[in-house]
């Protein structure tokens, strides 16, 4: 048995439901957790404060994933074409700090390589690119209820409306890259 090195990526792309499932579907993708991070308050925060906007922490998932089958590089691009990298603090109906567009790096490497990806996306889009790269700070982990959420609740309105058509785009745009059989 072969001893894999996994390593982590902390993203915000607007409310994490969406991009934990997004993530769900890409091959090397080994664990996703739905969390907040980014903010300045003391203490563990709630996600009824962290919606408030008052905690300044971001809704985010650290993906977990083997380097070996997908690179960070690629993860970084599948988030940069997941959602709207160029709406400071909003993705769609979902407005405030907690929603914004945000790579957390965890070492300098992975802070090259976002801003790489970051300057090489630019030109797809017609507005400028607003998404934070900033040192991870604490993560703490969202409530039960938030963790694989798309999963659990398919039929919801939310489920069905955003991020049911954030998938279809997905698989269409890297389909090279998503796992044959989605868990």
């Amino acid at each position: 048995m072969t001893n894999r090195k996994l390593e982590q990526l902390t993203v915000g792309a607007g409310c994490f439901w969406c991009i934990d499932a997004i993530y769900n579907e890409v091959k090397g993708v080994e664990k996703i957790i739905s969390g907040y991070s980014g903010g300045t308050v003391p203490g563990t925060p709630t996600y009824r404060e962290v919606c408030s906007g008052l905690t300044g922490h971001a809704e985010v998932v650290q993906v977990t994933y083997d380097p070996e089958v997908i690179s960070y590089e690629d993860l970084l691009v599948i988030f940069m074409t997941s959602h709207d990298p160029t709406t400071l603090n909003r993705q769609g109906a979902d407005a405030g700090t907690q929603y914004r567009s945000v790579i957390f790096y965890h070492n300098d490497l992975q802070k090259e390589i976002a801003e790489v990806v970051v300057k090489e996306m630019a030109p797809y889009y017609e507005s400028p690119i607003v998404t934070e790269i900033s040192p991870l700070g604490t993560f703490f982990e969202a409530e039960a209820v938030h963790q694989n959420y798309y999963a659990n609740n398919q039929t919801q309105g939310y489920c069905s409306f955003v991020i049911t058509p954030k998938l279809a785009k997905l698989r269409k745009l890297h389909a090279d890259k998503l796992k044959t059989h989605v868990a």
